[in-house]
């Protein structure tokens, strides 16, 4: 694993993203290593020679703006990066930047698949608002090894989210992405519910590099899923992610949790 160090003008940026106005990120790059990762896109506006998930840049610079969040407004921890990742254990970024963030007016955000954020559960009691998510595709944990093997264990994330709940932090579960035919949306909800207060799901969306390489692997670990995939993936049917989004529209009513899909968006509000 290759380091580096990326000064910034400011850590605090706009956002774009659906749900967040301000995201920080702490980190360029990720060694969970995740083989669907999205934020790939993120090596073209760098020039580090190394491939996605063997380098690591280190940001610092300062956090500008703060007293310009609203109240309503939402300043999202690691939009393109996991702020938890290892690293964090000796750099200590997201711990410093939390530090910084205790004036803020808005929702502090953090979104992570590590049980590290449970070292800084006492800065979190600090927020009067402050959400955490816990991202999870399954409860297979040799499924998790394939797909992240650098992330926490399924049971790790498990017991974050029930320590979170259990010390007053509200959680969400981040359903991502959806695996067609191999996430269990029932099974994960099920064991979740007493610890979570609001379900976010999302589909695996391929597209790029990785588009083929999970492809290939789907082919060989999951012959029997091959079908679906071709129809999603090759030829762009949404009827799956349509059945899926009426599945979630059920089990929220079943289980009596609140529960938002964000699937191909605007695909969906043209159809």
């Amino acid at each position: 694993m290759k380091l580096y160090e990326q000064t910034c003008k400011n850590l605090l940026v706009k956002s774009k993203l659906p749900g967040a106005d301000w995201v920080i990120n702490p980190y360029v790059g990720c060694t969970h290593r995740c083989q669907y990762c999205y934020a790939i896109f993120m090596r073209r506006f760098y020039q580090y020679e190394e491939k996605w998930g063997d380098f690591l840049a280190v940001k610092s610079g300062p956090l500008r703006g703060v007293d310009k969040v609203r109240d309503n407004q939402v300043v999202l921890i690691g939009s393109v990066t996991d702020a938890y990742q290892p690293i964090e254990k000796q750099t200590r970024c997201t711990r410093m930047i939390l530090q910084q963030l205790a004036d803020c007016r808005g929702t502090v955000e953090i979104l992570t698949k590590s049980k590290l954020i449970l070292r800084d559960m006492e800065l979190l009691q600090q927020f009067s608002k402050i959400r955490v998510g816990i991202s999870l595709n399954t409860l297979d944990d040799s499924f998790r090894r394939t797909m992240e093997p650098g992330a926490s264990t399924v049971e790790e994330r498990l017991q974050t989210l029930r320590t979170l709940k259990e010390n007053g932090i509200e959680t969400y579960l981040f359903v991502s992405p959806i695996f067609p035919e191999i996430t269990n949306l029932q099974e994960i909800v099920e064991a979740t519910r007493k610890w979570v207060d609001t379900y976010y799901f999302e589909n695996l969306n391929l597209r790029g590099d990785y588009k083929e390489k999970i492809l290939e692997y789907i082919q060989e670990a999951f012959p029997e899923y091959q079908g679906i995939y071709q129809q999603i993936y090759r030829e762009n049917s949404m009827v799956y992610w349509e059945n899926c989004k009426h599945k979630i529209e059920n089990l929220a009513v079943l289980y009596n949790v609140r529960a938002k899909e964000y699937f191909y968006h605007s695909k969906i509000r043209k159809q």
